[in-house]
Order: C-alpha cells, then structure tokens, then sequence
C-alpha cells in the first residue's frame, strides 16, 4: 500500500491529475491526495476517476481496504473487479469476504443492507452463478460469522450474517440454485461429523492405536453418515473434487497435542482424496499464507519460471476447525532418522535411482527438488516465515520440496535471532554441499532460480 502523501506531495499530484491518468499505479496515490471532504474537489476527483486508464485487481483491492471510505471510489473498485474472470477472482476471494467489514453495510435487522453496498452485491451475484466461487465464498462467510473474538465485533458477525443470508437467498433464484445451496448444508453438515469426531478423539485418554481404532469404528458405523456418501458431494477444499465416503482403513491420528486426524474420501474417479482435520487450530493465517503462495506461483508461471512449488488446499471451517490436502511426503525430521548421511539425497535416490547420474538420482526428480527449495526460499524470505524446524520442511518421493504449518510469519519467531533465508543443511547437503567445485550446475540452477522468482514477486 502507498504512504499517506504529505500536503506538499498531494498538491503536486493533484496539479498533474490529467497528467498522471495515464499510468494506472498512479491512482491509489491520486485518490489518497483528494480532499474528499471538500464537497467542490470531491466531485472534480470522480470526474478524473472516470477518465483513468484501467488499474489492476490488487490497486482495486488497496481501494476496498479501511483508508477508502468514500462510496464512489469503492464502487469504481468494484467496476473494476467486473472485468475479472472467475478464476482471478477466486484468487483475491479472501480479502474481497475480508473488505466487507469496510463497507457502508447496516448492523439494522431490519435494513436490506447489501443493497447498499456495490461490493457485497457484486460478489453475492458473482458466486451465486458459479459454485466453485460460491462454495469458496460459502465457507469464507461462515468462519466470519464464527468469529467471537474482539477483533471481530457483534457488528462486523451481523454484517457477515447478513450476507450469508442474501446470497443465500440469490442462490435459489439461479437456474440449479436450490440443489447448490442443499450442497453447501450438506457440506456443513459432513463437517459438524468430523468437528465431533475431532473432539472425541482429542478428549479420549489413550493410546495413538486405541484412538485410531475410535476413528476407524466411528467412520465404519453407517449411522455417522461417512461411510457412504450419495449423491457424491463437492468437497470443501476442492468442488471439482466429488466424495462418494471415507476409506476407514486407511486413517491416521498424529501424536500432536491437537491430534489432527488424516481421513481418506473416495471420489466419483475411482481415486482417493487424503485430507488432514483439525479441531482447536485457527486455521485463517495458513490459509492465507497457501492463497498468497499460490498468487506467486501464477505469477511466477506467466513469466514462464515453473518452481515446481505445492501450494496444498487448506480450508479453515470455523475459527478453531478446519480441513487441509494431504500430499504424500515426509518431514525431513523423518528422513533424518531414516537415512543417516546425506539424508533428503538418500531418500530421493531410493525412491528416483538412476547410476548414469552424478548423485545416482533421476535428473527430473532433482530438478524438481532444486527448483522447488529455490522458490519456498525466495517465499518464505519475503513473507518472514519463522519457527522452521525439520518437522514442517517436507519432501515428496518426486522431489517437491515445500514448507507446513504457518503459525509465524511477517517476521515473528519463538527461536532468537533465527535466520532470515530459511536454507537448512540438510537441504544444501542433498545438492552438493558447501563445496564450490561440487556440481556447479545443479547449484547454478539454485542460484538461478532463487534470483528469477525474487525478481517476479
């Protein structure tokens, strides 16, 4: 966001006001000049607003945000997300459903209050008429509607409310409409189960294996609603994604303090989808922190820099719960207990073996190793990403290297004077250590990707 511009600075920006239409990231500095109580400049500004060649989706975002109170600057924020595709705006959702509390929405019962608001209309109409949006829209409303911490407010839970109800009530006026607000229920529904299911298992008193076997028992016993699941529901984390019920077999409770349980969907596909629940978590800060990852990958890709990086699905359905993707890896932590020297090379050598290669592992594999550990460098380095330990740096059998659990970021850390650049000896040891002379293009390759995604985020 740009600093609010001193008088002498604002002066000159509003002298040169036709000047600067021209150049779209001039704007956000344009509107932050506007006296926007003088009645007379206030309307002068609009004028000029209409005149601006057109700005990208996150200066319309800056626009939506707590400094932008007048209505006719939020509105053409608005106008100019309409010419965002579904896909683009999927990737902003999170702080658009955020902008809300921002907006001129009455905490009146009896007010119509989106009406009102531009924003709230345009996104209610949008993820009315595609469910991907909708579902995604859906379940951003209900953790706002959750949140009884101060922060949040009675106000801000009643104008969250109150938008789930409108767009609630738009649904069912689209064509399918009534079938898809049934899904979300449903949805909410198969959520509350496993919400109970968490919260047994974390209260039971016994061992890893006893409370495994609670898991398995609860989702094997038809009465709980998991076993079969028809007609196959659009999953949470992902709609493309239709569940016809849980594998009981194949489950898992981690030894954590929260012991967050893996459960494994069936999907319409014949494949499965493993996920991890969690309950007593606030999930919002990894989700967000997954959305930004993955806004670097797509702008890394347009730039044609494949870093190979996993942004996995994470959804937080409450301020305490939520479900995240599980992608098949280990914690460094195990692979250092599993191989000795050289241990995320050992590992990758036994899952890629290849003798005509320098390291004996297939060049795509540490391709895709060195590539990803550039671009989770590069990102975690900007978002100050602390508290790293081997047990959430993971790595995949194809050699994806990624990053877990974002609890600390923008710069805190419990650890004192932790590093920023987060490059682990075990991660420099797998593609060839501290020596200069030790494949130089490997570490060429490192080198070269770190620097091209700094330059593009």
């Amino acid at each position: 966001a740009d600093p609010v511009p001193s008088l002498e600075e604002a002066d000159l920006v509003w002298k040169f006001r036709y000047h600067l239409t021209r150049d779209k990231r001039a704007l956000t500095k344009f509107v932050k000049s506007v006296n926007w109580s003088d009645q007379s400049e206030s309307k002068q500004a609009i004028q000029v607003l209409g005149r601006w060649t057109e700005i990208d989706v996150d200066d319309a975002l800056e626009l939506l945000g707590p400094s932008f109170d007048n209505p006719a600057v939020r509105s053409y924020a608005v106008d100019r997300l309409r010419k965002a595709d579904d896909a683009e705006l999927l990737l902003y959702l999170l702080q658009l459903v955020q902008a809300l509390k921002y907006e001129h929405i009455s905490a009146d019962a009896d007010h119509e209050s989106t009406q009102d608001s531009s924003l709230a209309r345009f996104l209610i109409q949008r993820a009315a008429a595609n469910f991907k949006l909708g579902n995604y829209f859906y379940w951003y409303l209900m953790v706002e509607c959750d949140d009884h911490s101060p922060e949040q407010g009675i106000d801000n839970r009643n104008i969250y409310r109150k938008v789930a109800y409108d767009f609630m009530a738009e649904l069912v006026t689209q064509p399918g409409g009534a079938e898809d607000r049934k899904t979300l229920l449903r949805q909410a529904e198969m959520m509350a189960i496993l919400s109970k299911l968490a919260a047994e298992v974390k209260l039971a008193n016994e061992s890893i294996a006893k409370k495994v076997d609670r898991v398995k028992g609860f989702l094997a016993d038809p009465k709980n609603e998991l076993l079969t699941i028809d007609p196959p529901l659009p999953f949470p984390l992902d709609p493309s994604i239709k569940v016809t019920g849980v594998a009981p077999d194949q489950v898992m409770v981690f030894k954590s303090s929260l012991n967050p349980i893996k459960c494994t969907f069936k999907t319409v596909g014949g494949c499965t989808y493993p996920i991890i629940y969690k309950l007593g978590d606030d999930l919002r800060q990894d989700q967000l922190v997954i959305q930004i990852i993955t806004l670097m990958d797509q702008l890394l890709q347009k730039e044609n820099l494949d870093l190979k990086l996993s942004p996995y699905k994470i959804l937080a359905t409450s301020t305490t719960a939520g479900a995240s993707q599980f992608v098949q890896s280990q914690s460094l932590s195990s692979i250092v207990n599993k191989f000795k020297t050289n241990p995320a090379l050992a590992y990758l050598r036994h899952h890629n073996p290849d003798d005509r290669q320098p390291l004996g592992v297939r060049a795509e594999t540490l391709d895709t190793y060195v590539k990803s550990c550039a671009g989770y460098c590069v990102i975690t380095y900007i978002l100050g990403v602390g508290d790293r330990h081997l047990d959430n740096l993971l790595l995949a059998p194809d050699g994806h290297f990624f990053h877990a659990d974002f609890g600390f970021i923008l710069g805190r850390d419990p650890k004192p004077f932790a590093p920023v650049m987060k490059l682990s000896k075990e991660m420099v040891e797998c593609i060839g250590g501290r020596q200069l002379g030790a494949l130089p293009k490997v570490q060429a390759a490192l080198l070269h990707g770190v620097h091209g995604a700094a330059q593009v985020v």
